[in-house]
């Protein structure tokens, strides 16, 4: 019995730290999520507001010597005005546009902002700690990691209190704007004020997540690179859907963690960036609108 425990050990420990990675991953993925959700634009710059998060954080924690829980609120305002910024100065201008157009200007914000951070405040990667031991934890006999389980937590915390914010009156309004812009400006709601409002709490989160990130990896431009994951939990749960992003970010962080874990040692590594790639695809092949995204019919 003890041989078949240890056996089973190995995986149960792969899936659980692959569980909390992954609902790191849908912290990540969340920005993504609300944008879409209110303006139906894919934001691909959203892994650069993520490395910019965490750089503004450093910053202020190095430069004006904040202390760390002042510092993230400073830096989230920060990161919530970049966020409202991009949106009134870039994206509004783009109004009536093609969607592709609208993509290629996220995705050249994502090239601009990946190359203007570390051409501020230097290219070599900084420690970064947000106070959490890296002592050993263990659940049983599984070795969990510390930091993915406070990042884990704080995934689950945001994205209840992002389901609750849907359910106000603030809430009703972005999902109004969503359904459908020209009925919301009929009945007066502010269209241009609502998406500028989800920008900025995008901005908001992404600094958070670049910040849980920073302390598992240190602070550079590859934090940017977390924009492939976040799009592969997003697209596979559903692009509009907060609790989808959940499931999705299970679902990737499980399987990444697991084949990784097993197949790293044979192939020499990498299979990580690869489960995310083929989640992409096989979502968008085959169950284009994820697992809970909404699928809109249009009758022609």
């Amino acid at each position: 019995m003890t041989d078949i425990y240890a056996r089973l050990a190995y995986p149960a420990e792969l899936a659980a730290n692959g569980a909390l990675l992954g609902l790191m991953y849908a912290l990540v993925a969340l920005g993504i999520v609300l944008v879409y959700k209110s303006s139906a634009v894919a934001n691909l710059a959203h892994g650069s507001l993520v490395m910019l998060g965490a750089f503004v954080t450093w910053a202020i924690t190095t430069h004006l010597r904040f202390p760390l829980g002042l510092a993230l609120v400073a830096a989230v305002l920060v990161m919530a005005a970049v966020g409202a910024g991009i949106e009134r100065l870039a994206l509004r201008r783009m109004a009536g546009q093609p969607l592709i157009m609208i993509l290629m200007l996220t995705l050249g914000l994502e090239i601009m902002l990946r190359g203007l951070a570390p051409a501020i405040w230097g290219a070599g990667s900084k420690p970064f700690s947000i106070g959490i031991s890296q002592d050993p934890f263990f659940v049983g006999a599984l070795l969990i990691n510390r930091v993915y389980l406070a990042g884990g937590a704080l995934a689950l915390v945001l994205m209840l209190l992002l389901m609750l914010l849907f359910h106000t009156r603030l809430g009703v309004v972005l999902r109004a704007v969503s359904d459908d812009y020209v009925a919301s400006w009929s009945v007066g709601i502010s269209v241009e004020r609502a998406i500028g409002l989800t920008w900025a709490i995008a901005g908001g989160l992404a600094t958070l997540a670049g910040a849980v990130w920073a302390s598992v990896q240190g602070i550079d431009w590859t934090l940017s690179l977390l924009l492939l994951k976040a799009l592969a939990v997003a697209i596979l749960g559903g692009l509009d859907s907060i609790g989808g992003a959940v499931v999705a970010g299970l679902l990737v962080g499980v399987l990444e963690s697991v084949i990784s874990g097993y197949l790293d040692p044979l192939v020499g590594g990498g299979t990580k960036e690869v489960v995310a790639a083929v989640v992409i695809l096989l979502t968008i092949l085959f169950k284009p609108h994820g697992l809970f995204g909404r699928e809109i019919i249009e009758r022609v």
